[in-house]
């Protein structure tokens, strides 16, 4: 008998516009999402909040946002606008990392949110002065799940060459990560897919990458919204593939690949029980 495995199926940007909640709530209700990260400073961040008040069993966590955006700590100051530019605000210490996280936090625990796991905005935890942010959150705020963004082995088969090398490098920073993470008492599930394939798969992706999930439990980061005006005009590369990648979480090939590898489907909550 082959060993259990089990898969969050985790959407990013809840928050981001009405269209991305749309589509989010769309992928729990009728497909395999069982879990979403809301943007605190996210124009859609209230609409969020209402359609998680009315869908109590989609597993809501944080999505903690460093780059693109207002501050939700000093409102109308707008965050870096780029992964270098954030680089550059933490080397000269013009950006209060910890302070401006917490703020997210609490904002969203204030909206009557139970979060259950943390992530970031462009993966900025892997940054080390932010992972130490976000892993002291955890601890205080006793939200102990943290992602761990690093792909498993064969999760980017079907990724250009060049995501797969970026993914590699990045794998180096494993190590610290897991030390970071254990010394504040920070969880992270044994697996992680997505990043390499973001806005690259359809249905059949899925349902070969659901076929080779690892023994454990995987989080599978996902960017699921009907692409309408709002999200059409909204700074983000991911447009038409947020439809494409809903109309694979919601696919019947999709849920029988599930059936048929044997993989249950789970959320950061039931793993807290």
């Amino acid at each position: 008998m082959s060993a259990p495995r089990g898969l969050i199926v985790n959407a990013d940007d809840f928050g981001f516009t009405t269209d991305v909640n749309a589509g989010i709530v769309e992928a729990h209700r009728e497909g395999i999402l069982t879990a979403a990260t809301i943007m605190a400073n996210g124009a859609a961040f209230d609409d969020a909040v209402r359609l998680a008040a009315s869908t109590p069993s989609l597993d809501i966590g944080c999505h903690l946002v460093l780059v693109q955006g207002e501050s939700v700590l000093t409102p109308g100051t707008p965050l870096p606008r780029t992964l270098e530019e954030l680089v550059r605000a933490v080397a000269l210490k013009r950006i209060r990392i910890y302070e401006e996280l917490v703020a997210q936090v609490r904002r969203a625990l204030d909206a009557g949110l139970n979060l259950s796991h943390l992530d970031t905005h462009k993966h900025t935890h892997l940054l080390p002065p932010v992972l130490e942010a976000v892993a002291r959150i955890s601890e205080e705020f006793r939200i102990r799940w943290v992602r761990r963004p690093f792909d498993f082995a064969s999760a980017g088969a079907a990724a250009p060459w060049t995501k797969r090398a970026v993914s590699r490098c990045l794998g180096l920073l494993e190590g610290r990560f897991e030390e970071v993470l254990a010394r504040h008492g920070c969880l992270a599930t044994d697996h992680f897919a997505g990043f390499q394939i973001t806005g690259r798969f359809g249905a059949p992706g899925l349902a070969a990458l659901i076929r080779r999930l690892p023994p454990g439990v995987t989080e599978f980061m996902c960017h699921p919204g009907r692409c309408r005006a709002e999200l059409r005009a909204a700074p983000t590369r991911l447009r038409e593939s947020r439809e494409v990648e809903l109309e694979a979480l919601l696919a019947p090939r999709t849920k029988q690949a599930l059936e048929e590898a044997g993989v249950a489907l789970v959320n950061y909550r039931d793993l807290s029980i």
